[in-house]
């Protein structure tokens, strides 16, 4: 069982109820086990925060970012709360509202990657707090995941 602040309860249940267009979208392709017979929850508190979508099977937490995640404020508040789940052994993947609305296929296939490559491997360890995952200043995706070909085709013809 995941510890948590209490007052952070009622909290999520309310961010349930008024989820943005990009969570429900994400949440339409992670509910009922469609990505490899993974449970995703959606608004689970853990510690101090409420993570967007959380699959406790894989130690795997998904956050998706509007653009006031870009403010430098922000961006260093969710930088601390990555290396947080981090150091309690959580995998975090970030998108923000513009990939998940228009790169569906991308982000999905990233999450199934994600889900995928850790089937034979075993279960995380815990990371320091001065682990944080590169971002890719252009597409926003961390780094450790390559972006999907279909992507990659997409950005050399735009070239």
């Amino acid at each position: 069982m995941l510890n948590y602040r209490d007052t952070l309860k009622p909290l999520a249940k309310q961010l349930r109820g008024n989820m943005t267009d990009a969570e429900q979208k994400l949440w339409f392709h992670l509910r009922r086990k469609q990505i490899l017979g993974v449970a995703f929850f959606r608004q689970r508190p853990i510690g101090e925060y409420i993570v967007d979508f959380y699959a406790p099977t894989k130690k795997l937490v998904i956050e998706v970012d509007g653009s006031q995640h870009f403010d430098a404020d922000i961006y260093a508040k969710d930088a601390a709360r990555t290396a947080y789940l981090e150091s309690l052994g959580f995998h975090v993947l970030r998108f923000n509202n513009q990939q998940v609305l228009t790169e569906t296929a991308s982000v999905l296939e990233m999450i199934h990657r994600f889900i995928d490559d850790r089937k034979s491997l075993p279960p995380c360890r815990p990371r320091g707090p001065l682990h944080r995952p590169t971002v890719s200043q252009a597409s926003g995706m961390p780094l450790e995941f390559p972006a999907s070909p279909s992507l990659l085709q997409r950005e050399e013809s735009r070239s």
